[in-house]
């Protein structure tokens, strides 16, 4: 037996007692896909134990993240922080190896994965970032950025439709440094993949531009070996399709039952018996010195990375000044922004973030993002900042195309690639097609910015299924998730310091339609989250409380409630931040003496009065509204002055 099959077979046998030691994990993709996975670390799989944040490493997507077994393993064998115990403790509570990959939680591992396809939009948007890092950067014999990002992928990952969506832009985009390594074991949890799925999958990706290698020996490390090399070599993105026996060497192999199947402790040792492993949780000193040796040499390019950086920074002292300045964050200049977008005051808060995002991406090199292909009506592009694509990676503007699931995975992979400013834009009422990569950016803290515009009843005669009602509660339900609904340009500006300085994501939903200037708003006060926009009293009767779109509502109708009433207004554009202040700042906002509480807002999010407390009532929207203009919608909801104030006035009534 040669060295690497030696390796390939305790790389196994740890999988398997791994999973048998937790009693839980997947058994058939761990042994399956082990040639693969250990031909990429052994030959190719560019990384530094000792500085894993290094810059031009390679990246590895497990989008098949339940693969972690494999993975963890793989992990410890080539020195990366994940010792034996470690895997002694899989999937317990705490535990360095949880049962799927979480970003910061496992050293080595480059983002969260678990949800199927999302991983291969992921790795779409960190070669996108490094396709902009190499063009803007790079000069003839200093390729400072050339890094790989490889993606591991499943039968069920190439299923998802998030998946399809990033591969088509990819291709498009000719993302030449993506190489996907496709475990295609023909087998999914309720059986034979061609129960679900006949597709051909290699015509499918020839068509959408990829190049595409095939290797029937799919458990051969050898076969493996030589695809991978290929791969480095396309001028294209390239899959390779690996045919694999799922849950190899096993009684269950090729079969659906040992996709998430645990061997007892009898049929593990005839398992480790027939790999010639007799030892338990065991690496043998031959197979670590040959691990040790590919750890060595990406040390060792490491070291030669740096060495060619001092070059470059003697030979192009301007292009490595903007190099090591290029992500910096602490220049940008929150108050020029906030001067030059105050003259478009009083128009569409789509309008005002144009300006905006245009003025950021005029400070900052790493701004780039894009739309769904709505472009023209959520107005997230930036000014005479080109399109990024095939030909022109400079553009800052992303055409993602009529792919939301896809647009909001890749924004996250362009963040996770290093300290871009990413952003994804759509409509609000679509954003429930980007849910899952918001959950995913929310779950890892990546400071990435949704431009949701058309916020309120007032988006126009698209009727019903344009009406974002019940999203504003979606979006605010995901932990970790920020919402921004500001009604100014001072408070849109505060959502942008709190994504950027507070790095976390952060959900802004826009107005299509003016919103004519408001007196007393304040971008410190929004930094709060809430504020008092008109103090009428120390100790009011009426609070109102407003985002957005319904703040000048707010205000005009505490202007003909004061006429019986002490009022106070409240502009609220984030619960969220708001929630995280001091209870003596939020008991001033919120006072606690107040006879009656009103949130204003066109949505049915409750998180309002969770937030407000109990004296708090609901001015919302209870169903969907006819289709029409935009002003009208609004009334027929209820939106007016005169129908608030008779709404307020029946609870203060209704309270005696």
């Amino acid at each position: 037996m040669n060295i690497n099959q030696k390796a390939i077979n305790y790389l196994k046998a740890l999988s398997a007692e791994t999973i048998t030691n937790a009693k839980s994990g997947h058994l058939g993709i761990s042994l399956g896909a082990s040639s693969i996975l250990f031909a990429l670390f052994k030959d190719h799989y560019n990384f530094d134990v000792s500085d894993t944040d290094f810059l031009n490493r390679d990246r590895l997507v497990m989008s098949a993240g339940h693969a972690s077994a494999l993975y963890y393993s793989l992990l410890s064998m080539f020195g990366f922080d994940v010792s034996l115990q470690d895997l002694k403790e899989f999937r317990k509570t705490g535990s360095k190896t949880p049962g799927h990959p979480e970003y910061r939680t496992t050293d080595g591992v480059e983002v969260s994965t678990g949800p199927l396809g999302q991983g291969v939009a992921n790795a779409v948007g960190m070669a996108i970032a490094e396709a902009v890092m190499e063009e803007r950067f790079n000069t003839v014999g200093f390729d400072i950025i050339n890094n790989y990002t490889y993606c591991f992928v499943g039968d069920g990952c190439l299923m998802e439709g998030v998946a399809q969506e990033a591969c088509s832009l990819a291709g498009t985009l000719n993302l030449r440094r993506l190489i996907l390594l496709y475990d295609c074991n023909d087998v999914t949890i309720d059986g034979a993949l061609g129960l679900a799925n006949k597709e051909n999958v290699a015509k499918k990706f020839a068509a959408m531009g990829w190049n595409v290698i095939r290797v029937p020996q799919g458990n051969s490390y050898y076969f493996c070996t030589h695809a991978i090399s290929r791969a480095k070599h396309s001028k294209k993105p390239t899959i390779i399709i690996f045919n694999t026996t799922i849950g190899i060497g096993t009684q269950k192999e090729g079969t659906s039952a040992v996709h998430s199947a645990v061997l007892s402790a009898e049929e593990l040792a005839v398992f480790k018996e027939n790999l010639g492993v007799k030892e338990n949780f065991f690496i043998p000193t031959d197979v670590r010195e040959l691990c040790m040796a590919t750890t060595r040499r990406g040390k060792l390019n490491h070291e030669k990375w740096n060495q060619n950086l001092a070059m470059y920074s003697s030979t192009h002292p301007e292009l490595y000044k903007s190099f090591m300045a290029f992500f910096d964050r602490k220049k940008i200049n929150f108050e020029r922004i906030l001067k030059n977008i105050s003259k478009y005051d009083g128009e569409s808060l789509r309008k005002v973030n144009h300006h905006a995002i245009s003025e950021l991406a005029y400070q900052c090199p790493q701004v780039i993002g894009g739309t769904a292909d709505v472009g023209p009506s959520t107005l997230a592009t930036i000014d005479n900042a080109g399109n990024f694509s095939a030909g022109y990676r400079r553009g800052k503007n992303i055409h993602f195309g009529v792919r939301e699931h896809a647009m909001s995975a890749i924004a996250n992979g362009i963040a996770l690639y290093e300290d871009f400013i990413t952003f994804d834009s759509t409509f609000l009422c679509f954003s429930n097609y980007a849910i899952p990569a918001l959950r995913m950016r929310s779950f890892m803290k990546l400071p990435v910015m949704s431009f949701f515009t058309h916020d309120s009843l007032a988006v126009g005669q698209d009727g019903p299924s344009h009406q974002p009602i019940e999203q504003l509660a979606q979006l605010r339900s995901i932990i970790g998730n920020t919402v921004f609904r500001p009604c100014d340009f001072k408070e849109l500006v505060a959502g942008y310091h709190t994504a950027i300085k507070g790095y976390m994501p952060v959900v802004f939903a826009l107005s299509r339609q003016d919103i004519a200037h408001i007196d007393n708003t304040s971008f410190e006060g929004a930094l709060c989250g809430g504020y008092i926009l008109d103090n009428n009293c120390s100790k009011p009767q009426i609070i109102l409380v407003a985002s957005g779109s319904e703040v000048p509502l707010a205000v005009n109708a505490a202007a003909e409630l004061k006429k019986k009433f002490s009022v106070n207004v409240v502009s609220m554009p984030s619960l969220e931040v708001f929630e995280k202040q001091t209870t003596q700042y939020k008991n001033k906002v919120i006072c606690k003496d107040a006879q009656l509480i009103v949130a204003i807002e066109a949505s049915n999010d409750c998180k309002w009065l969770k937030v407000l407390g109990e004296k708090t009532v609901l001015f919302g929207v209870e169903d969907y509204q006819k289709s029409g203009s935009g002003d009208e919608v609004y009334a027929g909801a209820g939106f007016t002055v005169k129908n608030l104030v008779k709404f307020v006035e029946n609870k203060i009534k209704s309270q005696k």
